[in-house]
C-alpha cells in the first residue's frame, strides 16, 4: 500500500506563507477545489473526492490521528461519476460529513505541500512526503520537520486528525 508521512498545521495566514513556498518550490502552484464526503469505514478511513462533475477519487486511508509528522497508508481509484458514486455509497452506508476546501498545491523535492482554506475552518498546511523507493520513513519524517521549520511553523500550530474531525468538534462546540 502506499504510503505517505503527512503533517498538517493551522496557519495564521496562506498569504503570509504563499511567497515563502513559492521560493522554495519546484513546481507549482496548482489551485484545486475539493468536495470531500467522508463514509463510515471500520478499517480507517473513506472519503469520495470531488474535483468537477466529470472526476473524483475514492480514497482509503489509515494513519494516526495524532499531531506531527505520522504514516498514512492509502489506496484510491478514480471515477467519471463521482455525484452517482456519491449516491452509491451514502445509500449503502451513510455519511459521516463533508469538508469542502480551496487548495494551492506545490512541490518541493518530492514532497506536496498544500496550502488549505477549509470552509468552516479556516486556513492550514498540510505536507505529503512519499515513502519508499526514493525516501525511507525516518527520512520522510525529517523532511517534514524540515519543511515545517523553513516556513516558520511552530509545534503548537500542528493539529490532530482529519479536517472532518476538526469541522465536527467545532460544531459540537458552536452547539454547547
Amino acid at each position: 500500500m502506499p504510503t505517505n508521512m503527512e503533517i498538517k498545521a493551522r496557519v495564521e495566514s496562506l498569504q503570509k506563507l504563499l511567497p515563502l513556498v513559492a521560493s522554495l518550490a519546484d513546481s507549482g502552484p496548482e489551485h484545486v477545489a475539493q468536495d470531500d464526503t467522508f463514509f463510515p469505514c471500520p478499517n480507517g478511513r473513506l472519503k469520495l473526492r470531488v474535483l468537477d462533475v466529470t472526476h473524483g477519487v475514492l480514497i482509503f486511508y489509515r494513519r494516526e490521528d495524532e499531531a506531527g509528522p505520522k504514516p498514512s497508508f492509502y489506496v484510491h481509484s478514480e471515477t467519471t461519476d463521482p455525484d452517482g458514486l456519491r449516491s452509491i455509497l451514502a445509500d449503502a452506508y451513510g455519511e459521516l460529513g463533508r469538508v469542502r476546501k480551496s487548495r494551492t498545491v506545490f512541490r518541493i523535492g518530492e514532497t506536496r505541500v498544500h496550502l488549505d482554506c477549509v470552509d468552516g475552518l479556516g486556513e492550514f498546511l498540510e505536507l505529503e512526503v512519499p515513502v519508499g523507493d526514493k525516501m525511507a520513513l525516518h527520512a520522510a519524517e525529517f523532511e517534514a520537520h524540515r519543511l515545517l521549520a523553513a516556513f516558520g511553523v511552530e509545534e503548537t500550530a500542528l493539529v490532530e486528525g482529519a479536517y472532518l474531525d476538526l469541522l465536527n468538534a467545532a460544531s459540537r462546540t458552536d452547539a454547547t
